[in-house]
């Protein structure tokens, strides 16, 4: 078995790794720029919601519980539509340092994570391959395959989440290459 403390440089890293590579594909390569759509006649919209005084937090439309989801009038409510999701955030400016440290954090949970199972898995001196296999399927269900779920629950478009799951599957083969590296021998 591998001790933890032996793996910090591969976590570390391989988070590093990671945030530079998911800054990268979403500044640079600009594909996830068609994810998010505007709405129509924004600033009316906007209005009508400004008087609501909105928390933060996850709002559904329209609302119902689950014992009065198949009632006829939530059926017509459905159906009149329009029917969503919607995640409001404090108001202000997006604190972008806030969550690109949140993301890096995150980053870092996973490769410790993925260290812990690899560390309990693979021994002390392992080829390169034994590790990357393991660390790449850990670091891939962690990063990338949880998006499916906002797909199937949540509406989001399928072309957006697969995307996420391809960045994830980069973000778990760079993991997969760090660990690999420097997995002790």
């Amino acid at each position: 078995m591998v001790s933890l403390a032996a793996l910090w440089l591969p976590i570390v890293l391989s988070a590093v790794i990671v945030f530079v590579a998911s800054s990268i594909m979403h500044v640079v390569l600009k594909y996830h720029q068609s994810d998010c759509h505007q709405i129509p006649d924004e600033d009316k919209f906007l209005a009508l919601l400004r008087p609501a005084n909105l928390k933060r937090g996850f709002y559904v439309f329209p609302y119902h519980t689950h014992k009065d989801m198949k009632s006829p009038a939530a059926i017509e409510r459905y159906k009149q539509g329009p029917v969503g999701f919607m995640t409001v955030m404090p108001s202000g400016p997006p604190a972008m340092p806030k969550f690109l440290m949140q993301w890096f954090v995150y980053c870092l949970l996973i490769g410790f994570f993925v260290a812990y199972l690899t560390a309990h898995t693979v021994p002390f001196g392992a080829n390169y391959l034994v590790v990357f296999r393991v660390v790449g399927t850990a670091a891939f269900l962690a990063y990338g395959l949880g998006h499916v779920s906002d797909g199937i629950w949540k509406g989001q478009p399928w072309s957006m989440t697969i995307k996420e799951v391809v960045d994830g599957l980069v973000y778990g083969l760079l993991t997969a290459g760090t660990f690999g590296w420097l997995w002790p021998r």
